[in-house]
C-alpha cells in the first residue's frame, strides 16, 4: 500500500501543479514518488508486480488527466471520459515501458530512455490523429513566462526536458541516500537540482530584462459578442450577426485602426456559407458596406463553409454524405472551420483550420475505425461533421502590407505549427477562438495562457479575440497587456508592435524530440538482445 500510495501522490502533485491553479515548481518532484514506488516494485520481490506496477501507474496518471481536464466534460460528455482514460493509458504505456527497460539497463541509461521516450510520445501527440497535447509539460510553465522567456530557443520541448532533468536528479538523490544513510550526502546531491531549477530562471530573467521590442505600432480592435453556441450562435442568421459586430466595432474603431478582429465561426448560420459563392454572397456584402467608411481598415473573422459535391469521383476523405439533392442525386458536402480577411481592395483572403479537435471536428483513422464505430462524432452544438483542412499555413496580408497570422482556437496550443505562419511572414497572430463550450471552467483560462507560449517563441505579438472570452492583447514576452474578462460583452481596443525577426525555434522548430529519437531508438533496439538482470 505504501507503494500505491507513493503512485497516487504523484498524481495530485502533477495535477495541482497545473497552470492556471497550481504552481509549476511542484512538476520537479511530482514523477519522483511514483518512480520510487516503481523500483520499490521491481526490486522487493513481491507477486504479479507487472501488474501492480500498471495498477498503481495507471491510477496516477488517471488522477493527474482528469483533475486539470474534467471540464471537457461540459462540452463532450461521455468523449471527456475517452480523453481522460485514454491519455492516461498511453502514459501508462510509457512507464511500462521504461520498467522493461529498467530490467535490463542500468539506473542511468534507463532514465535517459524514460526522458527521451516521454518527450516522443509528447511529440506524437503533438502529430497524430489521436492528438491531445493539452497535458505536454512543457505547458505547465504558461502562467510563469519569466522563468521561460528561453523558450524561444527550444519552444516547450526545453521545458518538458527541464522537468524531468530535475525529477530524475532528485530521485538519484534519494537512491544514494537510501543506499548509505548519509544526511550530508543527501543535502549535497539535492545541490545539483536545485541549480537546474535555478539556473534556466536567472537566464530567463536575464532575457526578459533585456529583450525588447522593436517600435512597431498596429492599432487592433478586437471583437467579443458573447453569444452562446448551445442556444444562439447556430440558431441566429449571419445577417443579424453582422449586425452586431459592426454595431459595437463602431464605437471603438478609429481611423487609426487597422485590424478588426472576430471570433472563430462567429458566422455559422445553418450549415455556413457556400465556399464557392462566397464572393458573391450576402456576408461579404455586408462586410464591404461596413468596411466603406474605414479606407485603411482590414476585417478579419471565422465563419464556416461548406462545398456540395454531386460526382463521387470529386469526393475527398473528408466528404459528408448529407443526403439527396431535389433531383434524387447523392449529394456529398465538405465543411471548413475557416477564417477571412475583407478590405476595400474586395479581394477576399480565405485560411482552413487545419489542425482539428478530435471526435468533433476530425474522426481519427476513419478508414479503420469507421467500419467498427459507425459515425460517432461529438456534438458541441452546431454541425458535427468532418472538416476539410489546407495542407500549408496561410498569412494574410493587410492594406498596407502587415501580415498577420489567422490561428484558429486549437491550433493555437501547437508550438511548431504555429512556426508556420511566421515563415510564411506572419508579423503578428491573430487568435479567432470561442471558448465557450467549457463553461467558466479552467479550460479557457488554460487555451488562453497557452497562447503566451506561442508569443515567446516565436516573439510576436498576439491579439486574440475570443466570443465569450478571454480576449487579449498580448506582448512578444508572453505578458497579458489588455484583456476582455469570461461571459463579458465588448470590445478590445489596443496597440501591439509587429515583427519581421525569426527566432531559433522558429526557424527549427520542435528539433528537441527528434533528437532524443537517437537514444530512444538505441536503447530499444538493445533491450531485445539483452537479458534482465
Amino acid at each position: 500500500m505504501k507503494n500505491f500510495f507513493l503512485a497516487i501522490s504523484s498524481g495530485i502533485v502533477l495535477a495541482i501543479a497545473w497552470p492556471t491553479y497550481g504552481f509549476p515548481l511542484l512538476l520537479f518532484f511530482g514523477f519522483v514518488p511514483l518512480l520510487i514506488a516503481t523500483r520499490n516494485y521491481i526490486r522487493t520481490g513481491i507477486k504479479r508486480p507487472a501488474l501492480k506496477i500498471f495498477g498503481s501507474t495507471y491510477v496516477s496518471f488517471f488522477i493527474f488527466n482528469i483533475i486539470t481536464t474534467w471540464w471537457l466534460y461540459n462540452s463532450t460528455g461521455f468523449g471527456m471520459w475517452f480523453a481522460v482514460l485514454a491519455n492516461a493509458l498511453l502514459m501508462t504505456s510509457v512507464w511500462l515501458l521504461y520498467v522493461r527497460i529498467s530490467k535490463r539497463f542500468n539506473t542511468n541509461l534507463s532514465l535517459l530512455f524514460l526522458v527521451t521516450l516521454w518527450m516522443l510520445f509528447e511529440y506524437l501527440h503533438l502529430n497524430w490523429d489521436f492528438s491531445w497535447p493539452w497535458l505536454n509539460l512543457g505547458n505547465a510553465f504558461a502562467i510563469t513566462t519569466g522563468w521561460i522567456q528561453w523558450y524561444e530557443y527550444t519552444g516547450t520541448f526545453g521545458g518538458t526536458l527541464w522537468v524531468w532533468m530535475v525529477n530524475v536528479l532528485i530521485f538519484k538523490a534519494i537512491i544514494f541516500y537510501n543506499e548509505n544513510n548519509n544526511l550530508k550526502i543527501l543535502i549535497k546531491n539535492l545541490l545539483l537540482p536545485l541549480v537546474v531549477i535555478v539556473l534556466p530562471i536567472a537566464i530567463s530573467q536575464i532575457l526578459y530584462h533585456t529583450y525588447t521590442e522593436v517600435n512597431n505600432p498596429i492599432e487592433v480592435v478586437l471583437l467579443q459578442p458573447n453569444i452562446d453556441p448551445y442556444t444562439e450562435k447556430y440558431n441566429t442568421t449571419n445577417d443579424r450577426i453582422g449586425d452586431l459586430l459592426f454595431e459595437e466595432a463602431n464605437a471603438s474603431l478609429t481611423s487609426n485602426t487597422e485590424f478588426l478582429i472576430a471570433p472563430e465561426t462567429v458566422l455559422a448560420e445553418g450549415a455556413g456559407v457556400d465556399l464557392r459563392n462566397f464572393e458573391y454572397s450576402a456576408e461579404k456584402d455586408k462586410a464591404q458596406q461596413f468596411l466603406i467608411k474605414y479606407p485603411d481598415l482590414n476585417y478579419m473573422a471565422g465563419i464556416q463553409f461548406y462545398r456540395l459535391y454531386t460526382n463521387e469521383n470529386d469526393l475527398l476523405p473528408t466528404s459528408n454524405f448529407v443526403g439527396n439533392d431535389r433531383l434524387g442525386n447523392p449529394l456529398w458536402a465538405d465543411f471548413f472551420n475557416s477564417a477571412f480577411l475583407l478590405n476595400r481592395t474586395e479581394k477576399s483572403q480565405i485560411y482552413h483550420k487545419s489542425k482539428l479537435v478530435v471526435g468533433v471536428e476530425n474522426f481519427p483513422y476513419q478508414s479503420i475505425l469507421k467500419p467498427i464505430l459507425g459515425d460517432v462524432m461529438i456534438d458541441l452544438g452546431g454541425t458535427v461533421s468532418m472538416k476539410t483542412i489546407q495542407k500549408n499555413r496561410t498569412a494574410f496580408t493587410g492594406i498596407n502590407g502587415t501580415k498577420v497570422a489567422p490561428v484558429i482556437c486549437y491550433e493555437s496550443v501547437y508550438g511548431d505549427y504555429v512556426t508556420g505562419y511566421v515563415k510564411e511572414g506572419a508579423q503578428f497572430l491573430a487568435i479567432m477562438t470561442n471558448d465557450a463550450w467549457w463553461g467558466n471552467t479552467q479550460g479557457h483560462k488554460q487555451h488562453l495562457n497557452y497562447a503566451r507560449l506561442r508569443a515567446i517563441e516565436n516573439r510576436r505579438s498576439i491579439a486574440r479575440s475570443a466570443n465569450t472570452g478571454i480576449s487579449a492583447l498580448i506582448n512578444q514576452k508572453g505578458e497579458i497587456e489588455k484583456e476582455l474578462g469570461y461571459g463579458l460583452k465588448g470590445t478590445l481596443k489596443g496597440t501591439i508592435n509587429s515583427s519581421d525577426t525569426f527566432t531559433f525555434y522558429t526557424q527549427y522548430g520542435d528539433y528537441i524530440p527528434k533528437l532524443a529519437f537517437i537514444p530512444a531508438g538505441i536503447i530499444l533496439l538493445l533491450s531485445f538482445i539483452r537479458r534482465k538482470k
